[in-house]
């Protein structure tokens, strides 16, 4: 079996159109979402797509062989750093509610991850109140946290400030790992948003592991998604601290999980060897950024079950768990 814990959803245009509306008017017409049926709802998991390769997502995840995927918001299309915080708000809660019919829509291959409404106007305890919604009303079974809700705009505290311990109190009482993926990046920024993620992650996992986040919260379950940004990669201008302080940075490295949204085999079998199988979660994003066909290869580049086939010294029960084994114990599936 293919757990899939690093999946977006899909949604009709009229989902699109709404937020479009919610900017131009900026809350003066109210928050009201669009009426979408059931049947379009659907139907926008079966359609076709000119941004995934022109196949649908049911098919992209049924070629991989996907068994179960794990649906969170589109992260760069959260919006957390635009004002009024209600449009925020509005839109979270509407993403989160399609992402739960979705899961009664399709029973038994989808489970939620919940976004939170991450404007900087409110604190991240006001956030948590639809993270507690979504876990004990809806079934979702993780959440996702943005480590920049001001989108690039401003530098946020680092997530191992107590500035979001609110968050990590509100995780360990729901019993839910947490999804570490960044959104939007604005400009004047310097870099696109997909390579913004890859920054706040890299930033995101050095301030856990070099912070007392873990320790306060012994229960916190983390998971930085794309393979950990950078850190695992460049590991090897860490490894020098144990002179310091006495603790390998490979054993504070194995106190995060990490998902396999990494493009290369060559990455992901350094990923693997660095921090462990029993610490990489199957992540594929797919349908997204590398649903296009490699021309050298002919297969999608976000077939990420095939790269990791392709590993030959991965033996049965470290696949099971990277594919599996781990996804279900973390997530209680």
């Amino acid at each position: 079996m293919i757990i899939d814990v690093h999946g977006h959803m899909s949604a009709p245009n009229d989902y699109y159109a709404w937020k479009a509306s919610l900017l131009s008017h900026r809350g003066a017409h109210g928050g009201k979402p669009p009426v979408i049926s059931d049947d379009a709802l659907v139907a926008s998991y079966h359609e076709p797509h000119p941004s995934f390769g022109n196949i649908s997502h049911m098919e992209h995840i049924d070629k991989a062989g996907i068994d179960l995927q794990l649906i969170s918001p589109r992260p760069f299309q959260m919006m957390h750093s635009e004002r009024p915080a209600k449009l925020v708000d509005w839109f979270t809660e509407e993403t989160n509610n399609l992402i739960h019919r979705t899961t009664e829509l399709f029973p038994g291959r989808f489970k939620g991850v919940a976004g939170m409404p991450q404007s900087p106007d409110y604190t991240p305890a006001q956030w948590t109140k639809e993270l507690r919604r979504t876990v004990t009303e809806l079934g979702f079974v993780g959440a996702m946290l943005n480590p920049d809700p001001h989108e690039g705009l401003q530098i946020p505290p680092a997530l191992g400030d107590e500035y979001w311990y609110p968050v990590y109190e509100e995780l360990c009482a729901l019993d839910v790992p947490v999804l570490i993926h960044a959104a939007g990046c604005k400009p004047p920024a310097r870099e696109p948003y997909s390579l913004h993620f890859i920054q706040e992650e890299t930033v995101g996992v050095w301030s856990l592991i070099n912070s007392n986040v873990l320790k306060d919260f012994p229960d916190l379950k983390v998971i930085v998604s794309h393979g950990g940004g950078a850190i695992p990669y460049q590991v090897g201008r860490f490894l020098p601290s144990v002179v310091r302080t006495g603790v390998s940075y490979l054993d504070k490295l194995r106190s995060l999980y990490f998902d396999s949204c990494l493009y290369t085999r060559d990455s992901l079998e350094l990923l693997m060897k660095v921090v462990g199988t029993d610490r990489v979660l199957f992540g594929s994003e797919k349908p997204g950024t590398g649903s296009q066909i490699d021309p050298e290869t002919g297969r999608w580049f976000d077939d990420i079950h095939l790269l990791i086939d392709d590993i030959d010294w991965l033996e049965a029960e470290g696949r099971e768990a990277v594919f599996e084994g781990n996804a279900r114990k973390l997530f209680r599936l």
